[in-house]
């Protein structure tokens, strides 16, 4: 077969390796134009690198649907292959390959379409999530299933974590349905409509710890704001980062840390939190002993 991959971001990486081991050819890989950063330094994807990398030949667009019809029909691809490529994909692109497009989406379908899915699935308190290899259609997520695998979400991961684990898993479910479509044993299963799940992309705002709330409730969301966007608090006049807490049954007041053993407590609405590793503004991260040592919090009240 004949494959076009499409993909930004790291989350990608695995499933582009998959589609190269494979054994099929890997044509050209689709991923977002390149970006200015800092200093108007100009940066390439993760997914454009590796392919470049790969010698594979790269394709950009500020717009596939608008712009990319023509050379991708060129190309000959029996099949199109996506994962967190970041734009939508038109009709008109999805009917070019005769096989089809799949999508490698980081959730136990039709549960958490959309954007965020690893960070809402230990937000909302999941104890399992997945990978799902499906048809790719026009509505955002809908397609028919093809593959699907699960695994436990840890008691104490954070999203960061649970992405590295998805990515591995996504590429290696890729490949075996790469495996089935060339030979034309893939079995596509509809979603259940009834179950249907979306989430919304994760703004910088999503962070704001409100201590009111039960500490059980900010552990996962402080675990699944980590690494992007993180849980943040405020320390007098600065921002303080909660890098990694835990719930306990601690009582106390709200949004007052209590110290005690060189540990830190926050009283929340239902029980605390007990702050492992912070980060203050302008400085860098630290464990909490070591914040302690040089910074009163006994009695401090944040937010």
């Amino acid at each position: 077969m004949r494959i076009v991959f499409f993909g930004t971001p790291d989350f990608a990486l695995d499933s582009l390796r998959a589609c190269v081991e494979s054994g099929h050819e890997v044509v050209a890989v689709v991923t977002q134009p390149d970006r200015e950063r800092d200093r108007r330094k100009v940066t390439y994807s993760p997914v454009k690198q590796l392919a470049l990398d790969l010698g594979l030949k790269v394709l950009q667009y500020e717009k596939v649907s608008r712009d990319g019809v023509d050379e991708l029909s060129l190309l000959g691809a029996d099949l199109f292959v996506t994962c967190a490529f970041g734009q939508i994909l038109s009709q008109k692109i999805l009917d070019i390959p005769p096989l089809g497009t799949i999508n490698v989406h980081a959730s136990l379908l039709p549960k958490y379409r959309g954007s965020a899915p690893i960070q809402w699935a230990i937000i909302n308190g999941d104890k399992v999530t997945g990978v799902t290899i499906m048809r790719t259609a026009l509505k955002v997520d809908s397609g028919d299933i093809l593959m699907q695998e699960s695994t436990p979400i840890g008691e104490e991961e954070t999203a960061g974590e649970l992405f590295e684990r998805l990515k591995v898993m996504g590429g290696k479910l890729l490949k075996k349905a790469i495996e089935a479509i060339a030979s034309s044993s893939a079995v596509y299963t509809p979603q259940d409509e009834s179950k249907v799940v979306h989430c919304r992309m994760l703004e910088k705002s999503d962070g704001a710890l409100d201590f009111s709330r039960d500490a059980e409730v900010l552990d996962r969301l402080i675990r699944g704001l980590t690494p992007w966007p993180s849980a943040y608090t405020r320390l007098g006049d600065k921002v303080l980062k909660i890098i990694k807490a835990k719930y306990c049954d601690l009582s106390g007041s709200i949004g007052v840390v209590t110290v005690k053993d060189s540990k830190a407590y926050v009283g929340c609405g239902k029980g605390s939190l007990e702050l492992l590793q912070v980060q203050l503004e302008g400085g860098k991260k630290m464990d909490i002993a070591a914040f302690l040592a040089g910074h009163k919090l006994d009695g401090a009240v944040l937010g």
